[in-house]
């Protein structure tokens, strides 16, 4: 399932085809959404149980896959940075779904007395998420794990930067869910424009601002509600008390961890003025 670079204008070419089967995808979706919009707190956790399971299952394959695209990424590293957390993620789910479905008490004012007041969770729809590259398995699985977990239906749009990881990808999710339950797309830019054009119930978007706000601009014409996680600053805070070796060292870490490619990963550092030469 793993492309060589010879076949990545291959891909590519296939992507171009994804734009037409937008809408019909999203259809199809709704349309499966309406038949069943209150999945049973069973399905949603036999959902998550395929995918934690198919997760592993493919784990190899998609570690390869995303080797091939960052042209060198550890198995380790994929393994522990993305399906390592990816499978947690899971699991707490799991673990938790049935409490989030829950109705939640609210306080009633006197005026109201002896009405009751609650708020009961229910399925937005079809939610779309749209996926970076720099951490292409985690940011896909667990916007996505979200989602089933509250009982809704996925559109995912994957980066154009990694071609081999969305083939396996794919084949992975259409293993366990159809189309009208959880789809992969793919494509260019225009791609993505098209994507977020979708009257989608919710989307989640995950990347730089900038285009965080095309995104935004794009899903106000449906009312579509909108969760950025994107780019900013990340300092990091170095106290008197830790020995500057350790502080050093750590700070290291979580600037190469993915080669710095980490939205939090430390872009500057505040440490005591006494410490200075110390630290340096």
């Amino acid at each position: 399932m793993v492309a060589n670079a010879a076949e990545v204008s291959t891909l590519t070419k296939e992507q171009d085809t994804e734009i037409p089967r937008l809408k019909e995808l999203f259809s199809r979706q709704k349309c499966a959404f309406s038949s069943n919009p209150m999945p049973s707190a069973e399905q949603r956790i036999g959902h998550l149980k395929a995918l934690k399971d198919i997760t592993i299952k493919y784990q190899d394959q998609l570690a390869a896959a995303v080797n091939i695209d960052f042209s060198g990424r550890s198995k380790d590293e994929t393994l522990l940075a993305e399906i390592l957390t990816s499978v947690e993620g899971i699991n707490m789910a799991i673990k938790k779904t049935r409490k989030w479905m829950k109705p939640s008490r609210r306080s009633v004012g006197m005026l109201f007395a002896p009405a009751k007041n609650e708020v009961r969770y229910q399925p937005l729809g079809v939610v779309g998420i749209i996926v970076p590259w720099n951490y292409p398995i985690f940011l896909a699985l667990g916007p996505l794990v979200a989602a089933l977990s509250a009982g809704n239906r996925a559109m995912i749009k994957m980066s154009e930067f990694t071609p081999n990881l969305n083939e396996v990808f794919k084949a992975m999710i259409a293993e366990i869910f159809e189309e009208n339950h959880v789809c992969i797309i793919e494509g260019e830019a225009d791609a993505a424009v098209a994507f977020t054009e979708q009257p989608f119930d919710h989307i989640l978007f995950t990347g730089s601002t900038t285009v965080g706000r095309f995104v935004m601009a794009a899903a106000a014409k449906n009312l579509t509600p909108v969760t950025l996680e994107l780019g900013g600053k990340s300092p990091a805070i170095v106290s008197d008390h830790i020995p500057m070796k350790d502080a050093a060292e750590r700070i290291c870490f979580g600037k190469s961890m993915n080669a710095g490619q980490t939205c939090v990963a430390p872009d500057y550092i505040l440490v005591p003025k006494a410490k200075e030469q110390e630290f340096v």
